[in-house]
Order: C-alpha cells, then sequence, then structure tokens
C-alpha cells in the first residue's frame, strides 16, 4: 500500500501556544546528535523567542526544497541523529527529505503560516530551477512540531495570506475529488472530509481578524484558530482522508504556474487560491466562484492571469498552465477524470474577462 493511501494523524507530540519554545530544549534531550537546517531570515526569528542554549550545528538550505539540496545537506549531517526544520514551507520540506535520507527522527518549526508542511509527512519537491517536480511521501512524521504563535504572529502578512489560500484549497480540492465516489466512504475519510469543512468554516469567517492580529503583532482567538487551521488542521485533512483529501485541480495549476516566471515572486498559497477559481470553472461551478467573491476582495487574492503580472504572451502563458495541469502526471483529472488543456484554458479565461466588480480585486 502506499503511503499515500494510509492514515496518517500527524507529529508525536504538536505544542501550539505563546512561547512554546521553552519546551524545546526539554523536548529536545532525547537526542545526541542534532541538526538544525534553516534559512537565515528563519533562524532569526527562531532566535528572538527560543528562551534556552545549545550548540547544535546549523546548516542552510539554497531555496530550492529540491533532491540535489536535500542530497547536499544529507552529506554535511555525518551521525546526526535527528534533523531540526526551522523556517518556512520550503525549508521544512528540505528538512524532512533531508532526514529521510539519512532515515532519522526530525522536528519543525515554522515561523511563517505559510502552508501545513510543519504537520504533513510529505515534501514539494522542485528541481534547481525552480519548477515543480513532484510529491514525496515518507515513512516517518515529525517527532515534534512546536507552534510557537509569539513567534508566529510576527511572521510577515504576505505568507499567512498564502496559508490561507493554500489552506482554503482543503475543502474545494477534497470536495471535488470524493464527488465522483459512489457509495459509502470510510469512516477516516468521512472524518478527513469534515475535517475540511471545518477549515473552510474558520477561515471564512476569522481571516480578515486573523490578518489584522498579525498586523499589530497580536495573539487573539481568531489568530490561534487560523494559525492552527492553516497548519495542523489542514494537515490532518490528507492525514485521515488520504488521496481523498490530496492536492487536486488548484494545486495543479499552481504546479503549472511554475513555469511562468512572472508569477515565482508570488506566494504557494495564493497561487493555490488562484487555482481554486480554476478548478471551480473548469467544473462550471460559476456560483461558487461568485460566492468566494467577497472572501479574495478581503485578502487581496489575483482572480485572474493579468493580477498576476502576466500581460506579455498571456495566451502563451495559459496554454502552458493548461497542458501542464491537465496532463496524466498531474492532479487535475481527480475532480475530473476527463480533463484535457482546453478545458482548464477554457476555465482560464473565463477568468480573465470575468468583471472585476464579480470578484475580489
Amino acid at each position: 500500500m502506499k503511503l499515500s493511501q494510509t492514515v496518517r494523524s500527524g507529529p508525536d507530540q504538536y505544542i501550539c501556544q505563546e512561547n512554546a519554545l521553552v519546551y524545546f530544549d526539554e523536548k529536545m534531550k532525547r537526542y545526541t546528535s542534532p541538526v538544525i537546517i534553516t534559512g537565515e531570515l528563519s533562524f532569526e526569528a527562531f532566535e528572538k523567542h527560543y528562551p534556552g542554549q545549545n550548540d547544535f550545528p546549523v546548516l542552510q538550505y539554497d531555496h530550492t526544497a529540491s533532491i540535489e539540496d536535500m542530497n547536499r545537506l544529507a552529506k554535511e549531517c555525518p551521525g546526526a541523529d535527528c534533523i531540526v526544520g526551522i523556517g518556512g514551507g520550503k525549508v521544512l520540506d528540505t528538512a524532512k527529505g533531508t532526514a529521510d535520507l539519512l532515515g532519522i527522527e526530525y522536528v519543525t518549526i515554522p515561523t511563517v503560516l505559510g502552508t501545513c508542511a510543519a504537520y504533513t509527512p510529505l515534501s514539494a519537491v522542485y528541481h534547481p530551477d525552480g519548477t515543480f517536480r513532484s510529491v514525496d511521501y515518507y515513512n516517518r512524521s515529525a517527532s515534534f512540531c512546536f507552534m510557537d504563535l509569539s513567534l508566529l504572529v510576527e511572521s510577515p502578512k504576505q505568507y499567512f495570506a498564502g496559508g490561507i489560500g493554500d489552506t482554503l484549497a482543503k475543502w474545494y480540492e477534497a470536495e471535488g475529488i470524493t464527488n465522483h465516489i459512489q457509495g459509502t466512504l470510510p469512516a477516516m475519510v468521512s472524518v478527513g472530509l469534515q475535517t475540511a469543512k471545518l477549515t473552510q468554516e474558520i477561515l471564512l469567517q476569522n481571516s480578515e481578524e486573523a490578518l489584522k492580529s498579525i498586523e499589530t503583532h497580536e495573539v487573539t482567538p481568531a489568530f490561534e484558530k487560523v494559525a492552527e487551521a492553516v497548519v495542523a488542521i489542514a494537515g490532518t485533512v490528507g492525514g485521515f482522508a488520504g488521496e481523498y483529501g490530496r492536492m487536486a485541480g488548484a494545486h495543479a495549476v499552481h504546479n503549472g504556474m511554475s513555469l511562468i516566471p512572472e508569477t515565482h515572486d508570488y506566494e504557494h498559497g495564493v497561487k493555490v487560491a488562484y487555482g481554486i477559481l480554476v478548478q471551480l470553472a473548469a467544473c462550471k461551478r460559476y456560483d461558487e466562484v461568485d460566492k468566494l467573491q467577497s472572501f479574495y476582495k478581503e485578502n487581496d487574492f489575483p482572480h485572474s492571469l493579468k493580477n498576476f503580472g502576466i500581460t506579455h504572451d498571456i495566451k502563451e502563458a495559459m496554454e502552458k498552465i493548461a497542458a501542464f495541469s491537465a496532463s496524466d502526471k498531474e492532479t487535475f483529472n481527480l475532480v475530473i477524470p476527463d480533463i484535457t488543456p482546453d478545458d482548464v484554458y477554457q476555465a482560464m479565461q473565463y477568468l480573465e474577462v470575468l468583471e472585476p466588480s464579480k470578484i475580489g480585486v
């Protein structure tokens, strides 16, 4: 059985509260030779809120989340018995992949709220040039996940907005996949679907206030709810629902957008949020596109390729994205089994001509 088909409940231990890093030294006593993998800004944020002392070796990732960088880092960790990933999604995915290559445990400490990477035993892997490669699943889940809300409420707003967009896709992709299922779903899949619906409800009700909280650096109930929805609750969707709760049309569009250089500076979740609209339009669910208009407006999510700054050769860009996302190796066909590049192209074209007053612009 593939790992993507098994129930994965999450990290062995999950700690989410203000000043959660006070427990870091205590929990790390079980290891003798940990190695930290991080980025410069991520490690600065960690050190600001970490009250203890350690002399663990610190390695810098190269910002690619590539197999090549994971192999490089693994060679620099002889004798390590744990990898501590500190940072955003690409750092944590790199740390998880490095730990898997070494066959050792890992710990995750998110410093931004961009994805559920801190919670899930998988990585989105890219080629060194930034184009998407694969989603790799690992045998081990994190031993510990430290969600320090005091640290995270000071993280950049744009990452948090991206995390909200990425998490919102959990419901629309899971719903799209399971719409094709005949008969009764397994109990654990139903748990995953209910969790996906919960994330959608939390986001639609609390995101605006949560984003204001991150501007004022104040840990509010809304911020805590949305932060946990983005990382932990979202991470359980695929964990419980397995392949029924995996990435589908929205993420396929995101992966296709990696071919377009103009989109590289936008957050993963912002591009996934656009992919939600493409998926819904391809399914001819124009009413759902309309229902999301206020949410997109509140959170400044782009609804068209023009909003991403693609104005030159936009037809060629749409053709590239459509061909990639509708290919057999991608996941749009989990929502529309006989999806074609033209179906995706037409959905994207619909969004290009959609009146700005109809959606959040």
